[in-house]
């Protein structure tokens, strides 16, 4: 028999799931992750996840031991895709740190690099959960090393480095916090002036149109 797929809540063609409906673990996640980023973590219940997905509780189990595997499975998924979204983009090969900054920018543009919405969840958890916030100040830690190792390979000074990718990387989460109303295209104009702010150094030929053609995929306007 042909599963029929779970669609996540922000999809517009989601529809009710109803009738007997095999849902997978990803589909537990999926669910659990929207209510994450929408309502917080104390609105993820197994009991209030299964009547959302109109299915029972019992499948829950199949894949989790219990709603703590399903937080800390939220955890993993966060860590996997953010942090290691960002720390990969920040070690791709570049010519030059503009072309590198450039690559760490792609996160902004492709959610499947850096969920910008999961991420001010987790921080928002971690506001009252010691050991969520024990993972997220490792979290900023790896990102913040993985820009200063960006910068150094560039030569820039150590406290340089440090200093430029501290205020690269905190101010990316203040811009995306802020939740400014601006197109793609106000953006991809702006890119040139950012990139002389944080890097001191104007953009070779070629390198700013391959910026724009990766966004445009993503940003529709």
């Amino acid at each position: 028999m042909t599963q029929k797929p779970i669609l996540r809540r922000d999809d517009p063609k989601a529809e009710p799931l109803i009738g007997n409906v095999r849902v997978t673990r990803d589909d537990w996640l999926n669910v659990a992750m929207d209510v994450l980023i929408s309502d917080g973590v104390e609105q993820v219940k197994v009991l209030a996840l299964a009547e959302r997905m109109a299915v029972s509780r019992s499948s829950f189990y199949w894949y989790f031991k219990s709603r703590q595997d399903l937080l800390d499975a939220l955890l993993k998924t966060w860590e996997q895709t953010n942090t290691a979204g960002l720390v990969g983009q920040a070690t791709v090969a570049a010519e030059t740190i503009t072309a590198a900054v450039l690559n760490v920018w792609r996160c902004t543009a492709n959610p499947d690099l850096f969920n910008t919405s999961l991420d001010f969840a987790v921080r928002d958890w971690a506001r009252r959960s010691g050991p969520v916030r024990h993972l997220l100040d490792q979290s900023d830690t790896r990102r913040v090393e993985a820009l200063t190792q960006m910068f150094q390979r560039y030569e820039f000074p150590e406290v340089e480095a440090l200093a430029r990718a501290k205020a690269l990387y905190y101010m990316q989460l203040g811009y995306d916090m802020a939740g400014l109303n601006e197109t793609g295209a106000y953006r991809l104009m702006m890119t040139p002036e950012y990139l002389k702010v944080f890097t001191g150094c104007e953009p070779r030929p070629g390198e700013l149109e391959d910026f724009t053609a990766y966004s445009l995929q993503f940003w529709t306007s």
